[in-house]
């Protein structure tokens, strides 16, 4: 038995070595063969060294580097081992693991023309004739449906964080129905991801979204036509990231039910909500002064929802954060508000938003002291009681643990059916462009 287990290991260290290898050559064939030269590629192995880091000027390749491991790899997901060797984005907010980024410094002119270019390589524009049929079977027998987006790279998979999401939703939730609207997770992958939610008899699916379908009827079905053919500037922010602020809007217009960001945290049930949309921010009298677009709950066909697409069609702007998203539902709410206020409701910065992005980091840390001990334990009574849920700001805090007695490890514990990812000083480091 002994003898068999070092052959085993010795067989199995082999297959990573040879997989290592061949990728490397691949990756070293493919930038000789284009004259291309990257100077900030590392390969000093140690016996505990991960794979390398690559510089993300090969990422504008990486279809070449996925179809060639499809090629020659036995693995079963190879774009998985891509994923280990392509450098993930930066705390700062680095979009480059996405294809449709354009280089920087380019002209309006010249950044419309490598999009159209790029074009091809971006399958979230195809159109998905199975959509409609998948989605109506689907949401049959429905109580309540729930919506979420991971517009994405393949290089740029599932993670703990979006996990622990919907395993909340379905803890607070049971009874509802979770579509999430991906041409990632609509996968082998994706189902293998999702089976144990799945097989504990809760109802979740990825479904690649068509955008024509989706767009068609709608102030979005001009834009749309526009950035396929080139005529519109895309901006230099992620396009993925503006077609997850419109795909929410469009995705509840048309089927109606709750959107959620995949960092938001489901306290309580939805079920008693109806066409409303929480408050970021509020002044010294109570009034908002800023809303957000993570958190939706409206009827099929809803005016407001018509005014935010064709606010999205006629403003669009890819240039600046958050203006086709936060900024508009803001703008357009606060231009609408006495015409349809009797129509929707705006609730306060507890129910969706109750830590500030600029505190969220504080959910995460131990308490230092009985003091501090005995305040989180306060503040998360106090959430689960006046709280919805819980938006974690992921672009702020991504980088945190989740330490033991932590806030954020209270309401996890008590808020999971799975708690599949919860370990001591988890970290919960994936993004994704629904998220803000």
């Amino acid at each position: 038995m002994a003898e068999q287990r070092r052959s085993n290991r010795s067989r199995h260290t082999k297959f990573h070595i040879f997989t290592t290898v061949s990728l490397i050559s691949i990756i070293f064939t493919y930038m000789f063969n284009t004259n291309t030269f990257v100077s900030n590629i590392s390969f000093n192995f140690t016996p505990n060294t991960t794979i390398p880091f690559i510089s993300v000027n090969l990422l504008d390749n990486q279809t070449f580097i996925v179809n060639q491991l499809k090629s020659t790899s036995t693995l079963h997901n190879p774009v998985l081992i891509v994923k280990e060797v392509i450098v993930q984005k930066s705390a700062a907010g680095d979009y480059q693991n996405n294809p449709l980024v354009p280089p920087i410094n380019l002209t309006k002119k010249q950044r419309m023309s490598w999009f159209k270019n790029k074009l091809p390589e971006f399958d979230n524009l195809n159109s998905n004739q199975e959509f409609e049929f998948r989605t109506k079977e689907f949401f049959k027998d429905c109580k309540l449906r729930f919506f979420m987006t991971w517009i994405s790279s393949p290089l740029r998979v599932f993670g703990k964080r979006e996990f622990l999401a919907i395993d909340a939703l379905f803890k607070t939730n049971p009874e509802s129905c979770l579509m999430i609207l991906s041409n990632v997770m609509d996968s082998d992958y994706g189902f293998k991801t999702l089976k144990p939610i799945i097989d504990r008899g809760f109802r979740v699916q990825a479904i690649t979204p068509d955008l024509n379908f989706l767009f068609k009827n709608t102030p979005a079905k001009a834009w749309f036509d526009h950035i396929k053919n080139g005529n519109r500037d895309p901006g230099e922010i992620p396009l993925a990231q503006n077609l997850s602020n419109l795909i929410r809007l469009v995705v509840l217009y048309k089927f109606g039910g709750v959107y959620l960001d995949t960092d938001f945290i489901p306290l309580k049930s939805f079920s008693g909500l109806r066409n409303s949309i929480g408050a970021q921010s509020v002044n010294s009298l109570g009034n908002w002064t800023r809303l957000n677009n993570a958190v939706l709950i409206f009827d099929k066909n809803h005016p407001l929802l018509y005014k935010f697409i064709e606010e999205f069609a006629l403003t669009f702007n890819g240039n600046r954060w958050g203006f086709n998203g936060p900024y508009l539902v803001s703008r357009v709410v606060e231009r609408e508000a006495t015409e349809l206020q009797s129509n929707f409701s705006v609730l306060p910065p507890p129910a969706f938003y109750p830590v500030d992005w600029t505190r969220i980091g504080g959910l995460f840390l131990r308490p230092v002291n009985q003091a501090h001990r005995r305040w989180a334990e306060t503040k998360a009574a106090q959430l689960k009681e006046s709280s919805y849920g819980i938006h974690l700001w992921n672009k702020q805090s991504r980088r945190f643990r989740i330490e033991e007695e932590s806030i954020m490890a209270k309401l996890i514990s008590d808020h999971c059916v799975i708690c599949k990812f919860f370990k001591k000083s988890q970290r919960l480091s994936h993004t994704s462009f629904s998220n803000s």
